[in-house]
């Protein structure tokens, strides 16, 4: 396993020089930043920047074209596969659509990774499972099929599945998209009630200026044209003291921007009192 020196004490992940994309297509390049450890991490940026590619390669499904991606200050993708598959395992992801079996029970979607990945028992791996479900709010629901739920108790059984293996690092991508903007505030609420209880570190990706500045304690902007990262920082201080116009025209959405650059730099009322869309 190559460990490398390059990365913070307090770094959970470090990405350096990284190009993502698609054979001679880059969608972002000279990415270079860390994931504080401990952390809600937000990747944000307008629809079609590239957010999802980047998340990809950081979870190991795309290779980069270029740079690394150091998890605990190992390389993901100058290990072996079998040291790759094991940082891997480090980490637990939400998908955007939840990607819940739908033929399934939610205790049999939560379960699969400990079948898969553990040699735990039958009746340990329910216990746990139960527990699992008991931390995003779903206890009692175990037998349900997630055609049986809200759209919201949905996203929170998917989390509960990435939370299966008790993941060092949890990447979340649009966790709060399609949700009305109630089931939205409660499932950010869980992202830190999470984040706090367990010590993990939380990478999401969104374009939700809700979720951002709720949940937000670090962040990256990239840039669709510019194909890079214009902006890093925490969301409400980017919020306060970026000149950048896109960083400003998408932390505002637009709003005049003068009143948000004072005090505590709220976010705009609109991301308060709206849902974003997916």
């Amino acid at each position: 396993m190559r460990s490398v020196s390059d990365t913070p004490a307090g770094a959970a992940i470090a990405v350096r020089n990284l190009d993502v994309g698609y054979g001679s297509f880059v969608v972002q390049r000279d990415l270079r930043f860390d994931v504080p450890r401990g952390k809600v991490f937000i990747i944000m940026g307008g629809s079609g920047c590239g957010k999802s590619t980047v998340l990809r390669v950081m979870i190991g499904l795309l290779p980069p074209l270029r740079g690394e991606v150091l998890v605990g200050g190992v390389s993901l993708w100058q290990a072996e596969e079998r040291d790759r598959e094991a940082i891997t395992r480090q980490v637990g992801v939400l998908y955007q659509g939840g990607a819940l079996w739908s033929g399934m029970t939610l205790a049999e979607n939560v379960e699969l990774p400990l079948a898969e990945f553990t040699d735990i028992g039958a009746g340990q791996r329910r216990e746990m499972v139960a527990l699992k479900l008991a931390l995003v709010g779903l206890a009692g629901f175990e037998d349900f099929y997630p055609a049986q739920l809200s759209g919201g108790m949905q996203k929170r059984a998917a989390l509960a599945r990435a939370m299966a293996l008790d993941p060092d690092i949890l990447f979340l991508d649009e966790p709060t998209a399609g949700l009305d903007p109630v089931s939205s505030r409660r499932f950010d609420d869980l992202i830190l009630e999470l984040r706090e209880s367990l010590g993990c570190t939380v990478v999401v990706v969104t374009h939700e200026l809700a979720s951002i500045f709720t949940i937000g304690d670090d962040a990256i902007f990239l840039d669709a044209e510019r194909h890079t990262v214009i902006a890093h920082g925490n969301p409400k201080v980017l919020l306060a003291e970026s000149t950048d116009p896109t960083v400003r025209a998408f932390l505002t959405r637009g709003e005049p921007a003068t009143a948000q650059a004072q005090g505590s730099a709220s976010p705009p009322s609109s991301a308060r009192s709206q849902g974003e869309g997916g």
